[in-house]
C-alpha cells in the first residue's frame, strides 16, 4: 500500500513544474477566473498537495486543467480540463466498467469513469460542461463523456457533449461505444 500512496505524490520538482504551467495558462486566460489571483490559489494547493497528483494527471493527459470558479463559503477552487479539444491522452474509452464488460470483442484499455476515479477526479456533469462552454469554444472536432444521470445509464446508454455550427449539443450513445474523438473532460476541487 504504501508504493501506491508514493506513486501519487510529486517530486519537489515536478510540482514546481506543475504550478509554473498551470501559473502561466491562469494568466493567459483570465477570462475564466475574473477577479482571481494566482497567488490565492497557489496557496491553496501548496496546503493540499494530494490534489497536484490529481492535477498532472490532467496535464499529463492532456486536459490542461485551469480555475473556472471559487466557492467563497468553503474558499475552494473548481478545476476544469479547458484543453481546446478532449484530452487526447483519455480517448477511445467506453463509459464505465460495466460497459467495457459488455464488449464481447475489440474491447477498449480503460473506461471514462474507472480512469477519473485513479486520476481523483470527477467526470464533467452536463451543467459543468454548459458552464465550460461559456468560457470558450471546446471540442469543435472531438466529443466528450459525460456524467450520465442514473436513469439513463440503467438503460444501457449514456451521455456525451460537442460543439458544432456555433452551439453545444448533448446527445447520447451506447455506453459501450468508443471512438478516436471521444475522451472525457474532469474537474477537480482543491
Amino acid at each position: 500500500m504504501k508504493g501506491v500512496e508514493t506513486q501519487m505524490e510529486l517530486s519537489p520538482k515536478e510540482r514546481e513544474e506543475l504550478l509554473r504551467e498551470l501559473k502561466a495558462r491562469f494568466e493567459t486566460n483570465l477570462n475564466r477566473h475574473q477577479g482571481l489571483k494566482w497567488v490565492d490559489v497557489q496557496a491553496k494547493l501548496e496546503a493540499n498537495t494530494e490534489k497536484l497528483w490529481s492535477l498532472n494527471e490532467m496535464e499529463k493527459t492532456g486536459g490542461e486543467p485551469d480555475v473556472v470558479a471559487h466557492d467563497k463559503k468553503t474558499g475552494g477552487y473548481l478545476f476544469f480540463d479547458c484543453s481546446a479539444e478532449s484530452p487526447k491522452g483519455r480517448a477511445s474509452l467506453c463509459y464505465d466498467r460495466e460497459a467495457l464488460d459488455s464488449r464481447k470483442e475489440h474491447k477498449p484499455k480503460n473506461s471514462a469513469m474507472e480512469m477519473a476515479a485513479a486520476m481523483g477526479i470527477e467526470v464533467l456533469t452536463e451543467e459543468q460542461y454548459q458552464e465550460l462552454q461559456k468560457l470558450g469554444a471546446f471540442d469543435t472536432k472531438t466529443s466528450s463523456w459525460l456524467k450520465t444521470p442514473a436513469d439513463i445509464r440503467k438503460l444501457g446508454g449514456a451521455i456525451f457533449g460537442d460543439r458544432r455550427f456555433g452551439r453545444v449539443f448533448v446527445y447520447h450513445n451506447g455506453a459501450q461505444s468508443y471512438y478516436s474523438g471521444r475522451a472525457f473532460r474532469g474537474s477537480l476541487s482543491v
